[in-house]
């Protein structure tokens, strides 16, 4: 058996981890973050995940890793995190009373098997008025995300329907990771 590695230090990966009772570590992998924009949002989340966990790996080889990216799409446009309040208030206004698309790519790195995956999901906003928007972002909790919200606080208000894995779009989709898990030789329980 072997530990397992988290290659993120993203505290909603740790949290969904944590939730599920699994001992782990965390690593930050050194990646530099570069998107190949002629590759399909799926592609990205799962080359990203996978340097993640690959670097990781490279110096903990004895060792299961875990990497995973989440992407935010809306009409072939992927949206980061916002910059400032004026790219957040932007991206907000887009998104309003339409739906995006979450993208979340895992990859699992050990001596003996690497796998990747990715799990879309689509998630629709209410028609958010200006005064809504400004109050979200005065709140402070689009700036470390993807698309400007995370759905897990209270930029859950925003959101009316999802169609797939809520907690993809958290950033983990910890029942498919769980399952995948299985074939790999991780220790089970903490001693």
């Amino acid at each position: 058996m072997k530990p397992f590695v988290l290659a993120s230090q993203s505290p909603r990966r740790k949290q969904l981890l944590e939730q599920v009772q699994i001992p782990f570590s965390v690593q930050k992998s050194n990646v530099d973050e570069k998107m190949n924009m002629e590759d399909t949002p799926e592609e990205i989340v799962k080359t990203l995940a996978s340097q993640k966990a690959e670097d990781v790996f490279s110096y903990a080889p004895d060792t299961v890793v875990l990497g995973a990216d989440t992407i935010v799409v809306y009409d072939g446009q992927i949206l980061g995190k916002p910059a400032d309040e004026v790219e957040a208030r932007n991206t907000l206004r887009m998104l309003s009373g339409k739906t995006h698309v979450v993208y979340t790519g895992v990859a699992i790195v050990s001596e003996e098997k690497s796998i990747s995956f990715c799990v879309k999901t689509e998630v629709e906003f209410y028609e958010l008025t200006d005064e809504e928007i400004t109050e979200y972002i005065e709140s402070g909790d689009p700036f470390d995300k993807a698309g400007s919200y995370g759905i897990q606080g209270i930029g859950a208000t925003l959101v009316k329907r999802i169609s797939g894995d809520y907690f993809a779009v958290v950033g983990l989709p910890v029942a498919k990771v769980v399952r995948a898990l299985k074939d790999f030789p991780i220790i089970k329980k903490a001693d």
